[in-house]
């Protein structure tokens, strides 16, 4: 699978990333085998970049992951964890369960918003050991939305030393908008933006100012959420887009997308992997599983060739505006 290098960091990272928040039982229970076949997919599939963080499953997606790399090679693969939410025992928790946050797990620690210098340091220290790790290759700040001010002044700083004391390799932020990372491209120096849901085949909010900020400074941008949630999977009545059944306007556009990839051979969620890989700041598209064969249908779909054709139909229906880079066609084969 072809690998990009983050930046000037020395970090590579596989086109496509394994997003490890389902395997810590993301809206429904998956057992230790299946998340350890899932792991194993990827892996046998060439997938060498893998992001987690705490708030997955409350450590349990950092803990299956570490158990799913132990005796691998550590020099072969890159990881990366999120700083901001620290966990701390729950002391009525554990008869309930944390799903109004997401996950199917007991209750047994709450998340505290920590974006102290501190904070950052107990946090890594915390998912090393959940991990199994001695360290991780990314640290970056997870959604700091209403911290931004504690973020940029103290957690910045902190993974800044971090990162020059070669703790970890390269350091970012991990948002589900635009403001705010553009904001850190400009005023900070990390290496990596993970943006979800914004720069998309349904919509290129990033395109305004987060790419051509990363690209003019040689910085490198994964993008999470290329489905918006499931939409780009099959839109049909019902279907989400950002967490929330999709307004009409929405499904139409993703239905009239669908039509087009259709005419050309191509389902839909094929043509979504693949079109954030046409930007030159994009260096990986990140996507969950919590299967094996999610991993394998994901990985038949990204190597899909996606004919020049498809894009320039998609720009005459004006279902793309002309000036997004999209991909060139591609029979590259995968070893």
């Amino acid at each position: 699978m072809r690998t990009t290098m983050l930046g000037a960091t020395g970090v590579k990272v596989t086109e496509l990333s394994f997003g490890a928040a389902g395997i810590g039982n993301l809206f429904h229970p998956v057992t230790d085998e299946a998340a350890l076949a899932t792991v194993e997919a990827a892996w046998d599939a060439g997938v060498r970049t893998f992001d987690t963080a705490p708030h997955y499953g409350l450590g349990l997606s950092e803990r299956r992951l570490g158990a799913a790399l132990r005796g691998r090679d550590r020099a072969t693969y890159t990881v990366s964890t999120k700083v901001g939410r620290l966990l701390e025992p729950n002391k009525e928790g554990g008869h309930g369960d944390d799903l109004a946050h997401g996950f199917a797990v007991p209750d047994t620690h709450r998340r505290v918003w920590d974006f102290s210098a501190d904070g950052v340091l107990r946090s890594l220290e915390s998912s090393l050991d959940r991990l199994g790790l001695d360290r991780v290759d990314i640290a970056l700040l997870h959604d700091p939305d209403h911290h931004a001010e504690q973020a940029l002044s103290e957690a910045y700083p902190a993974l800044e030393r971090l990162r020059g004391e070669g703790v970890v390799k390269a350091i970012g932020v991990g948002v589900n908008q635009c403001a705010l990372p553009a904001r850190f491209l400009r005023e900070t120096d990390i290496d990596v933006v993970l943006l979800a849901g914004r720069y998309t085949l349904l919509e290129q909010e990033g395109l305004a100012e987060v790419l051509p900020e990363a690209t003019a400074r040689g910085r490198s941008v994964v993008v999470g959420g290329v489905f918006n949630s499931g939409l780009l999977t099959d839109p049909k009545p019902g279907a989400t887009y950002d967490y929330a059944p999709a307004p009409p306007h929405v499904l139409d556009r993703a239905l009239r997308m669908k039509a087009v990839t259709e005419r050309h051979g191509v389902p839909l969620r094929a043509a979504a992997l693949r079109f954030p890989l046409g930007h030159p700041a994009v260096a990986s598209v990140l996507s969950g599983a919590r299967s094996a064969d999610e991993v394998r249908d994901t990985v038949d779909q990204l190597r899909l060739t996606v004919p020049a054709a498809l894009w320039d139909e998609l720009r005459a229906e004006g279902l793309l505006p002309p000036h997004v880079p999209v991909p060139a066609a591609t029979t590259e084969s995968w070893g």
